[in-house]
Protein backbone atom coordinates (compact mmCIF):
# COMPACT_ATOMS: atom_id res chain seq x y z
CA UNK A 1 0.00 0.00 0.00
CA UNK A 2 1.08 3.33 -0.73
CA UNK A 3 4.23 1.88 -2.47
CA UNK A 4 5.02 4.98 -4.70
CA UNK A 5 5.30 7.09 -1.88
CA UNK A 6 7.29 5.23 0.40
CA UNK A 7 9.49 4.60 -3.16
CA UNK A 8 9.95 7.82 -3.88
CA UNK A 9 10.78 8.98 -0.25
CA UNK A 10 13.73 6.07 0.21
CA UNK A 11 14.88 6.81 -3.06
CA UNK A 12 15.52 10.72 -2.06
CA UNK A 13 16.79 9.77 1.49
CA UNK A 14 19.93 7.41 -0.29
CA UNK A 15 20.37 9.93 -3.52
CA UNK A 16 20.92 12.47 -0.81
CA UNK A 17 22.35 10.74 2.47
CA UNK A 18 19.69 12.84 4.49
CA UNK A 19 16.71 11.89 6.45
CA UNK A 20 14.72 15.07 6.56
CA UNK A 21 12.09 15.33 4.32
CA UNK A 22 9.45 18.36 3.79
CA UNK A 23 6.05 18.28 3.52
CA UNK A 24 2.91 20.49 3.73
CA UNK A 25 0.19 20.64 6.38
CA UNK A 26 -2.70 19.55 4.97
CA UNK A 27 -1.59 17.19 3.17
CA UNK A 28 -2.58 13.10 2.57
CA UNK A 29 0.18 11.18 1.02
CA UNK A 30 -1.23 7.98 2.18
CA UNK A 31 -2.19 5.77 5.26
CA UNK A 32 0.36 2.92 5.58
CA UNK A 33 3.09 2.95 8.44
CA UNK A 34 5.72 4.52 5.86
CA UNK A 35 3.25 6.85 4.69
CA UNK A 36 1.06 8.13 7.80
CA UNK A 37 3.78 10.29 8.96
CA UNK A 38 3.83 12.38 5.62
CA UNK A 39 0.50 13.16 6.03
CA UNK A 40 -1.09 15.97 7.89
CA UNK A 41 -4.89 15.45 9.05
CA UNK A 42 -5.48 14.79 12.60
CA UNK A 43 -8.22 12.47 10.68
CA UNK A 44 -6.13 10.41 9.19
CA UNK A 45 -3.62 9.77 11.91
CA UNK A 46 -3.72 7.04 14.78
CA UNK A 47 -2.23 7.39 18.32
CA UNK A 48 0.74 5.83 16.97
CA UNK A 49 4.78 6.91 16.48
CA UNK A 50 4.81 7.97 12.96
CA UNK A 51 6.23 10.41 11.05
CA UNK A 52 10.26 10.34 12.27
CA UNK A 53 12.17 13.18 9.96
CA UNK A 54 8.91 14.61 8.58
CA UNK A 55 8.82 18.09 8.92
CA UNK A 56 5.52 20.31 7.53
CA UNK A 57 5.39 23.93 6.36
CA UNK A 58 2.20 26.16 6.11
CA UNK A 59 -0.40 24.74 3.65
CA UNK A 60 0.01 27.92 1.06
CA UNK A 61 -4.09 28.07 1.09
CA UNK A 62 -5.18 31.81 -0.35
CA UNK A 63 -8.83 31.17 0.99
CA UNK A 64 -8.06 30.27 4.65
CA UNK A 65 -5.01 30.45 5.04
CA UNK A 66 -2.80 33.41 6.78
CA UNK A 67 -1.74 35.30 3.24
CA UNK A 68 -4.69 35.76 0.42
CA UNK A 69 -3.22 38.29 -1.77
CA UNK A 70 -1.15 38.11 -4.84
CA UNK A 71 2.47 38.10 -3.30
CA UNK A 72 0.67 34.99 -1.61
CA UNK A 73 2.94 32.13 -3.31
CA UNK A 74 6.16 34.44 -2.32
CA UNK A 75 4.92 34.08 1.56
CA UNK A 76 4.08 30.63 1.65
CA UNK A 77 7.07 29.64 -0.29
CA UNK A 78 9.17 31.54 2.65
CA UNK A 79 7.84 29.60 4.99
CA UNK A 80 9.51 26.27 3.57
CA UNK A 81 13.14 27.69 3.92
CA UNK A 82 11.96 28.53 7.38
CA UNK A 83 11.38 25.28 8.68
CA UNK A 84 14.13 24.28 6.84
CA UNK A 85 16.36 26.77 8.77
CA UNK A 86 14.89 26.19 12.16
CA UNK A 87 13.85 22.03 12.14
CA UNK A 88 16.46 20.54 9.81
CA UNK A 89 20.44 20.51 10.10
CA UNK A 90 20.00 22.59 6.66
CA UNK A 91 20.26 19.98 4.49
CA UNK A 92 17.15 18.12 3.59
CA UNK A 93 16.01 14.46 1.82
CA UNK A 94 13.48 15.90 -0.21
CA UNK A 95 10.04 18.15 -0.61
CA UNK A 96 6.98 16.38 -1.34
CA UNK A 97 4.13 18.07 -2.63
CA UNK A 98 0.91 18.10 -4.73
CA UNK A 99 0.42 20.51 -6.91
CA UNK A 100 -3.64 20.64 -5.63
CA UNK A 101 -4.46 18.72 -2.49
CA UNK A 102 -7.09 16.64 -2.94
CA UNK A 103 -7.99 15.07 0.43
CA UNK A 104 -7.13 18.14 2.13
CA UNK A 105 -10.21 19.67 0.31
CA UNK A 106 -8.78 21.38 -3.14
CA UNK A 107 -6.42 23.48 -2.19
CA UNK A 108 -4.77 24.82 -5.35
CA UNK A 109 -0.96 25.64 -4.77
CA UNK A 110 -0.80 29.52 -5.58
CA UNK A 111 1.54 30.41 -9.04
CA UNK A 112 4.68 31.36 -8.30
CA UNK A 113 4.93 28.50 -5.46
CA UNK A 114 6.37 25.83 -6.68
CA UNK A 115 9.47 27.25 -8.70
CA UNK A 116 10.68 28.76 -5.67
CA UNK A 117 10.27 25.89 -2.94
CA UNK A 118 12.06 23.80 -5.53
CA UNK A 119 14.92 26.18 -5.64
CA UNK A 120 15.16 26.62 -1.86
CA UNK A 121 14.75 22.89 -1.25
CA UNK A 122 17.73 21.95 -4.00
CA UNK A 123 19.33 24.80 -2.97
CA UNK A 124 19.24 22.37 0.90
CA UNK A 125 20.56 19.93 -1.10
CA UNK A 126 17.26 18.01 -1.08
CA UNK A 127 15.07 16.69 -4.10
CA UNK A 128 11.63 17.78 -5.64
CA UNK A 129 8.28 15.20 -5.47
CA UNK A 130 5.75 16.12 -7.41
CA UNK A 131 2.36 13.62 -5.73
CA UNK A 132 0.56 13.73 -9.37
CA UNK A 133 -2.19 10.71 -8.13
CA UNK A 134 -5.08 12.87 -8.10
CA UNK A 135 -3.71 15.60 -10.48
CA UNK A 136 -1.60 13.67 -13.27
CA UNK A 137 -3.13 12.28 -16.82
CA UNK A 138 -4.34 15.64 -17.73
CA UNK A 139 -7.37 15.72 -15.24
CA UNK A 140 -6.46 19.72 -14.24
CA UNK A 141 -7.21 20.62 -18.07
CA UNK A 142 -4.30 22.70 -19.24
CA UNK A 143 -1.58 20.64 -18.88
CA UNK A 144 -0.86 16.60 -18.15
CA UNK A 145 0.49 17.09 -15.30
CA UNK A 146 -0.36 19.03 -12.11
CA UNK A 147 3.05 21.23 -11.73
CA UNK A 148 2.95 22.09 -14.95
CA UNK A 149 -0.55 23.96 -14.99
CA UNK A 150 0.31 25.92 -11.48
CA UNK A 151 3.70 27.06 -12.34
CA UNK A 152 3.01 27.52 -16.37
CA UNK A 153 5.57 24.58 -16.66
CA UNK A 154 8.31 26.54 -14.80
CA UNK A 155 8.63 23.74 -11.75
CA UNK A 156 10.36 20.68 -12.93
CA UNK A 157 10.28 17.82 -10.12
CA UNK A 158 13.19 15.43 -9.97
CA UNK A 159 10.33 12.69 -8.99
CA UNK A 160 6.63 12.09 -9.39
CA UNK A 161 4.73 10.23 -8.05
CA UNK A 162 1.78 8.62 -9.97
CA UNK A 163 -1.79 6.22 -9.08
CA UNK A 164 -5.45 6.14 -9.05
CA UNK A 165 -6.10 7.64 -12.76
CA UNK A 166 -3.42 6.09 -14.16
CA UNK A 167 -5.07 2.79 -14.07
CA UNK A 168 -8.42 4.06 -14.63
CA UNK A 169 -9.86 1.97 -11.42
CA UNK A 170 -7.49 -0.82 -11.73
CA UNK A 171 -4.80 -1.22 -8.59
CA UNK A 172 -2.02 0.31 -10.59
CA UNK A 173 1.06 2.97 -9.08
CA UNK A 174 4.18 4.24 -10.74
CA UNK A 175 7.70 6.03 -9.50
CA UNK A 176 9.18 8.52 -12.42
CA UNK A 177 12.69 9.38 -11.49
CA UNK A 178 15.70 11.56 -13.17
CA UNK A 179 18.26 9.24 -13.69
CA UNK A 180 20.88 10.53 -10.84
CA UNK A 181 18.65 10.11 -8.31
CA UNK A 182 16.98 6.72 -9.47
CA UNK A 183 20.34 5.32 -9.87
CA UNK A 184 21.53 4.71 -5.73
CA UNK A 185 18.39 2.62 -5.76
CA UNK A 186 20.15 -0.20 -7.54
CA UNK A 187 22.64 -0.94 -4.54
CA UNK A 188 20.14 -1.98 -2.71
CA UNK A 189 17.25 -4.30 -3.14
CA UNK A 190 13.49 -2.57 -2.96
CA UNK A 191 10.73 -5.27 -4.09
CA UNK A 192 7.23 -5.05 -4.26
CA UNK A 193 5.27 -8.54 -4.86
CA UNK A 194 3.08 -6.90 -7.38
CA UNK A 195 5.56 -4.87 -9.31
CA UNK A 196 5.98 -5.22 -12.94
CA UNK A 197 2.32 -6.89 -13.03
CA UNK A 198 2.14 -7.44 -16.91
CA UNK A 199 -1.69 -7.11 -16.37
CA UNK A 200 -1.87 -3.73 -14.45
CA UNK A 201 1.11 -2.55 -17.37
CA UNK A 202 -1.14 -3.37 -20.07
CA UNK A 203 -3.96 -1.65 -18.68
CA UNK A 204 -1.91 1.33 -17.74
CA UNK A 205 -0.54 1.59 -21.51
CA UNK A 206 -4.48 1.12 -22.34
CA UNK A 207 -5.19 4.54 -19.75
CA UNK A 208 -2.60 6.36 -21.96
CA UNK A 209 -3.87 5.81 -25.67
CA UNK A 210 -7.24 6.93 -24.14
CA UNK A 211 -6.24 9.97 -22.31
CA UNK A 212 -4.72 10.99 -25.95
CA UNK A 213 -7.07 9.14 -28.97
CA UNK A 214 -9.90 10.45 -26.75
CA UNK A 215 -8.78 13.96 -26.15
CA UNK A 216 -9.88 13.75 -22.22
CA UNK A 217 -7.60 16.39 -21.15
CA UNK A 218 -8.80 18.52 -23.66
CA UNK A 219 -12.42 17.33 -22.57
CA UNK A 220 -11.32 18.35 -18.70
CA UNK A 221 -10.43 21.75 -19.82
CA UNK A 222 -13.53 22.32 -21.67
CA UNK A 223 -16.20 20.80 -19.58
CA UNK A 224 -14.03 21.96 -15.91
CA UNK A 225 -14.68 25.16 -17.11
CA UNK A 226 -18.12 25.13 -17.58
CA UNK A 227 -18.30 23.37 -14.28
CA UNK A 228 -16.44 26.03 -12.31
CA UNK A 229 -18.44 28.75 -14.35
CA UNK A 230 -21.83 27.01 -12.79
CA UNK A 231 -20.19 26.67 -9.31
CA UNK A 232 -19.58 30.55 -9.36
CA UNK A 233 -23.02 30.94 -10.31
CA UNK A 234 -23.97 28.41 -6.98
CA UNK A 235 -22.00 30.64 -4.81
CA UNK A 236 -23.62 33.92 -6.09
CA UNK A 237 -26.69 32.24 -5.16
CA UNK A 238 -26.38 30.57 -1.69
CA UNK A 239 -24.66 32.53 1.07
CA UNK A 240 -22.99 28.45 2.70
CA UNK A 241 -20.61 28.86 -0.37
CA UNK A 242 -17.87 30.19 0.76
CA UNK A 243 -15.41 29.18 -1.88
CA UNK A 244 -15.34 27.79 -4.91
CA UNK A 245 -11.91 26.37 -6.70
CA UNK A 246 -9.68 24.06 -8.70
CA UNK A 247 -9.02 23.60 -12.19
CA UNK A 248 -9.86 21.33 -15.04
CA UNK A 249 -12.12 18.30 -13.35
CA UNK A 250 -10.52 18.19 -9.89
CA UNK A 251 -12.41 21.45 -7.96
CA UNK A 252 -13.82 21.76 -4.54
CA UNK A 253 -16.76 23.91 -3.14
CA UNK A 254 -16.40 24.89 0.41
CA UNK A 255 -19.24 25.54 3.03
CA UNK A 256 -19.10 27.95 5.36
CA UNK A 257 -21.62 29.02 8.47
CA UNK A 258 -20.54 32.87 7.90
CA UNK A 259 -18.35 34.10 4.61
CA UNK A 260 -16.75 36.71 7.52
CA UNK A 261 -15.61 34.38 9.84
CA UNK A 262 -15.03 31.19 7.08
CA UNK A 263 -16.96 28.72 10.42
CA UNK A 264 -17.31 25.26 8.74
CA UNK A 265 -20.30 24.09 7.64
CA UNK A 266 -19.89 20.57 8.84
CA UNK A 267 -23.59 19.44 9.04
CA UNK A 268 -24.62 21.54 5.95
CA UNK A 269 -22.04 19.85 4.23
CA UNK A 270 -22.74 16.43 5.49
CA UNK A 271 -26.40 17.10 4.29
CA UNK A 272 -25.87 18.40 0.86
CA UNK A 273 -22.94 15.54 0.42
CA UNK A 274 -25.97 13.30 0.81
CA UNK A 275 -28.83 15.08 -0.85
CA UNK A 276 -27.05 15.05 -4.06
CA UNK A 277 -26.57 11.33 -3.73
CA UNK A 278 -30.30 11.06 -3.23
CA UNK A 279 -30.73 13.39 -6.48
CA UNK A 280 -28.02 10.66 -8.33
CA UNK A 281 -24.70 12.65 -8.41
CA UNK A 282 -21.72 11.66 -6.01
CA UNK A 283 -19.25 13.89 -5.02
CA UNK A 284 -16.82 13.89 -2.29
CA UNK A 285 -16.35 15.20 1.01
CA UNK A 286 -12.85 16.47 2.66
CA UNK A 287 -10.85 18.99 4.12
CA UNK A 288 -9.59 18.95 7.43
CA UNK A 289 -13.03 19.90 9.00
CA UNK A 290 -15.10 17.99 6.00
CA UNK A 291 -16.64 20.94 5.11
CA UNK A 292 -15.39 20.77 1.42
CA UNK A 293 -17.08 18.89 -1.24
CA UNK A 294 -14.80 17.10 -3.73
CA UNK A 295 -15.83 16.84 -7.27
CA UNK A 296 -13.40 14.90 -9.43
CA UNK A 297 -15.63 13.29 -12.24
CA UNK A 298 -14.40 10.87 -14.84
CA UNK A 299 -12.50 12.58 -17.17
CA UNK A 300 -15.23 11.55 -19.82
CA UNK A 301 -17.79 13.42 -18.57
CA UNK A 302 -20.53 15.79 -20.52
CA UNK A 303 -21.64 19.26 -20.34
CA UNK A 304 -25.23 17.57 -20.61
CA UNK A 305 -23.62 15.60 -17.23
CA UNK A 306 -22.18 18.80 -15.46
CA UNK A 307 -25.80 20.37 -15.98
CA UNK A 308 -27.43 17.57 -14.59
CA UNK A 309 -24.92 17.75 -11.18
CA UNK A 310 -25.01 21.45 -11.35
CA UNK A 311 -29.36 21.33 -10.80
CA UNK A 312 -28.88 18.48 -8.19
CA UNK A 313 -26.28 20.51 -6.41
CA UNK A 314 -28.58 23.80 -6.41
CA UNK A 315 -31.41 21.69 -5.01
CA UNK A 316 -29.36 20.15 -2.36
CA UNK A 317 -27.88 23.40 -1.29
CA UNK A 318 -31.60 25.24 -1.31
CA UNK A 319 -32.93 22.51 1.07
CA UNK A 320 -30.93 23.61 3.49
Amino acid sequence: INAEYMGAIKMARMYTSCYDMIALRNCYHGMSDGTSGVTALNTWHLNVPTGFGVHHAICPDTYRGPFTGPSAGDQYADDVASVIAHTTSGRVAGFLCEPVQGVGGTVVMPQGYLEKVYATVRAAGGVCIADEVQTGFGRTGTHFWGFQALSDGKAMPDVVTMAKGIGNGFPLGAVAAKRRVARPFANKIFFNTYGGNPVASAIGRAVLRAVEEDGLQENSRVVGDHFLKGMKELKEKHSVVGDVRGMGLMLGMELVKDRTTKAPAVEETAHVFERTKDLGVLVGKGGLHGNVLRIKPPMCVTKPDIDFALHAMDSALSSL
